[in-house]
This record gives structure tokens, C-alpha cells and sequence, in this order.
């Protein structure tokens, strides 16, 4: 496996690649070993993601996963990690409505995983958690648009901010969170136009997924753009593998072989 040595990313590299019009990648991991490989491969970021409630899971939503689940996927990732910024989503509930509560989780977060910061959906709403998290030094990565976490209040998955009274009101957010001190912000499924102009107008790092390319960087689900779940395919979604076929294949040719008594060999036994 290539060993990455280049220097480690942080919250000032990624805005220094904004700064130079260098493009942010970044995915999702949840468990060591593909963390490992994406690690090795050369990422910018990885994000573990609550969307590890339905992919790790099989949930139907992101509510379910709790802090501590989210801890354990957390510390597995960091610790195949030393060049990728790794950033932890704050599960459904620890934050919403409660600026206390989100510190002392992302305060556990952060001490529990080692990861470099956490990440929030939402905008005016949760403004007092941000401040909160933000002044004990926790680095915090906003998310607007579509924000899972609240799939109940919209009831669909749709593009979001196509009117725009709500296109209006992501950009106010926008520029909420990045005068609180937010070092980057997330935009998922919106039109592509809007992401443009949230990217032109903010300082900091924007990371889109369905937001268009005129953000500063992009962000997929790991077993999406593999093609290891086959479910879920939105507009935005490219996978670049099959493994969901080759892993298929492959069980299928060893349980063949275990069938056959073609394995093990006679070199493959002491």
C-alpha cells in the first residue's frame, strides 16, 4: 500500500486551497480499513459520516445513530489516518435545541476520536451550539441544504432551495455560519447555480454534494460511489466500481470451491 507523505491537512491547508482555486476531495469512511485505503490513496478529507446509520447499519434514515456509535466509528477512522483531516458529524439530537448539550458532545467527540473537527446541520437554528462548540476551540464544518437529520420536517429527499425565498434564507445561513467562525460549509442537493454563488461569496471552503462543480470541493458516500450499495442513485451520484458485482463474484467463486473441495490446495494447507 502507498504510504502518503505530504504534509497534514488541516483547517488552514483547506483554506488555503480555496484561496488558490484548488479543489477539496472528500468521502466518506466509518471503520479502519477502508479508511486505511482512502487514507492511501491521497484524500483531502474524510467524513464520518451519520450517513453511516443507513450504510453500516441498514437504517432507514441518519436519526438512529447515537454519540456513541458515532464515537466508535470516529476512533476507528482516526486511527488509519495521518495526513486526511477527518471530520465527525454530530448525531441527530445532541445538538438541536440545547447549545450545552452539543458542547459537552462535541467535547467527547473530539477527546474520544482524536478527529480534527465536527460537523452540524442546519443555519439560524442552531447559531447558539455553533458559538458554544467554537469557543472551546472545536473546529466546526456547517451543513445546508438538504440536511438528512431533518427528513421528517421535509418528508422527501427533493432538491431543496429552488424557491427562492429558501434560496434566500440558505445564503443568509451561509454567511451566519462563516461570520461565527465556521471554517467550511457543506451544501447537499441544491441547484447548481445557488452552490456557485454561495462559493463566490463566502471566504471559506464550500464542499458540495449535488451542489454543482463551481463549488470548492466535492463529497460522496464511500459504498455510493463504489457501488457497493446499488439502492441509492440520485443525479449527483457517480460510481466509479462495481463492488457490489466483484464481491458478489467473488464469495460466489469460494463457496463454489469450498463445494468442490478445490479449496484449499495442497499449497494452501500446513
Amino acid at each position: 500500500m502507498t504510504k502518503v507523505t505530504a504534509r497534514k491537512v488541516t483547517t488552514h491547508v483547506l483554506q488555503e486551497m480555496k484561496n488558490r482555486g484548488e479543489k477539496i476531495s472528500m468521502l466518506t469512511a466509518y471503520d479502519y480499513s477502508m479508511a486505511r485505503l482512502v487514507e492511501a490513496a491521497g484524500i483531502d478529507v474524510i467524513l464520518v459520516g451519520d450517513s453511516a446509520s443507513n450504510v453500516m447499519a441498514g437504517h432507514n434514515s441518519t436519526l438512529p445513530i447515537t454519540l456513541d456509535q458515532m464515537i466508535y466509528h470516529g476512533s476507528s477512522v482516526v486511527r488509519a489516518v495521518s495526513r486526511a483531516f477527518v471530520v465527525v458529524d454530530m448525531p441527530f439530537g445532541t445538538y438541536q435545541g440545547d447549545s450545552k448539550n452539543a458542547l459537552s458532545s462535541a467535547i467527547r467527540i473530539m477527546k474520544e476520536t482524536g478527529a480534527d473537527a465536527v460537523k452540524l446541520e442546519g443555519g439560524k437554528e442552531i447559531l447558539e451550539s455553533i458559538d458554544r462548540i467554537l469557543s472551546a476551540g472545536i473546529p466546526v464544518m456547517g451543513h445546508l441544504g438538504l440536511t438528512p437529520q431533518s427528513i421528517h420536517k421535509f418528508g422527501t429527499y427533493v432538491v431543496r432551495a429552488t424557491e427562492e425565498s429558501e434560496a434566500n434564507k440558505l445564503i443568509s445561513d451561509a454567511h451566519l455560519i462563516e461570520q461565527a467562525g465556521c471554517f467550511s460549509v457543506v451544501l447537499e442537493k441544491i441547484p447548481a447555480k445557488l452552490g456557485a454563488k454561495v462559493a463566490g461569496e463566502l471566504k471559506i471552503p464550500i464542499i458540495g454534494i449535488g451542489a454543482g462543480r463551481e463549488v470548492d470541493g466535492q463529497v460522496l458516500v464511500i459504498h455510493d460511489m463504489l457501488g457497493i450499495t446499488q439502492e441509492f442513485s440520485p443525479r449527483f451520484l457517480r460510481r466509479y466500481s462495481n463492488l457490489s458485482e466483484e464481491i458478489q463474484n467473488a464469495v460466489r467463486t469460494y463457496i463454489q470451491d469450498v463445494k468442490d473441495l478445490e479449496f484449499p490446495n495442497d499449497s494452501e494447507q500446513y
